[in-house]
């Protein structure tokens, strides 16, 4: 039986109640074609465009959609973050930008949608602001790296 069905195979949250709070820790990276054309924007760290600084807007888009993730992703419980941290990696050689989400927080359920949300929601955010330089940007590879806490662990391999 799917966890999120009831009896009656009805859309139904998973009552939680009952599970002991721990601590819950998830990454997720997503992965971003970075064109030549942005590429050659790179500076120190930073694309700068006409709309700003993209990594830092990505940034706190990120953090946003890690926050929101509950109204976002139907039957997700909402849970209040103790951290969540968004770190873009570029890799200009090899033509694209990691961009990875570490969240954390002491809840009865875990944190995996909000790594995986607030990853893609700043690889998003990435693509609206450099989408003006070029719409040849693929976002690609969204995945959760690892979970901690509840029944187990999770590392990707």
């Amino acid at each position: 039986m799917f966890s999120h069905l009831d009896a009656q195979n009805r859309p139904a949250m998973v009552n939680v109640g009952a599970k002991p709070v721990t601590r819950r820790t998830a990454h997720a990276v997503a992965r971003v074609t970075l064109p030549a054309e942005l590429a050659a924007l790179l500076r120190d760290g930073e694309i700068a465009t006409k709309k700003g600084p993209i990594f830092q807007t990505a940034i706190l888009a990120g953090v946003m959609g890690a926050k929101k993730t509950g109204e976002l992703i139907p039957l997700c419980h909402p849970l209040a973050l103790d951290d969540c941290q968004i770190e873009i990696t570029p890799d200009p050689a090899g033509g694209e930008i990691a961009i990875h989400c570490r969240v954390e927080t002491h809840a009865r359920t875990g944190v995996e949608m909000e790594a995986l949300t607030g990853a893609t929601v700043a690889a998003l955010t990435f693509y609206d602001m450099a989408k003006a330089v070029t719409h040849g940007i693929v976002i690609k590879d969204v995945r959760l790296l690892e979970k901690t806490g509840g029944k187990k662990d999770y590392r990707a391999s």
